[in-house]
C-alpha cells in the first residue's frame, strides 16, 4: 500500500543488520589506537557508525583476550549470570510449592 506520504517501504529497501567479523573489529581498534587515525575518519573509511567503532575500541581495551567472542558465545561472567537466573527461577517455584504445600495442609489441620 503506499500513499503520498511514502510511509510504507518497499521489501527491498528494508535494511538488514550488519555483522562484522572479530578480525574485522580488531583491525578497526588498531587502526584507531595503534596507528592514531581518529575515530570519526576510521569510521568513515571503513563504513561503520562511529559510535559503533568506539564501543569496540572501549570493549577491546576494558578486556582484549574476551573482546568480541561472536556468534552467540557468552563471556564468562555473562555464563554465571545465566546460570544464576536459572538458578533463582528453580529456587522461587520450589518456595511457591512449599508455601501452597504449608497452607494445605494448614486447612486440613483445621
Amino acid at each position: 500500500m503506499d500513499t503520498k506520504f511514502g510511509c510504507f517501504m518497499e521489501p527491498e529497501v528494508v535494511m538488514r543488520r550488519r555483522k562484522f567479523s572479530r578480525e574485522f573489529k580488531i583491525e578497526a581498534v588498531k587502526l584507531v589506537r595503534e596507528r592514531g587515525v581518529s575515530a570519526a575518519q576510521a569510521a568513515r573509511d571503513l563504513d561503520v557508525h562511529e559510535n559503533v567503532l568506539r564501543k569496540w575500541v572501549k570493549e577491546f581495551g576494558s578486556d582484549p583476550v574476551q573482546a568480541f567472542p561472536g556468534h552467540g558465545q557468552m563471556k564468562p561472567e555473562q555464563l554465571e549470570i545465566e546460570r544464576l537466573r536459572r538458578e533463582v527461577n528453580k529456587l522461587k517455584a520450589e518456595r511457591d510449592i512449599l508455601k501452597k504445600a504449608a497452607a494445605f495442609f494448614a486447612k486440613e489441620a483445621t
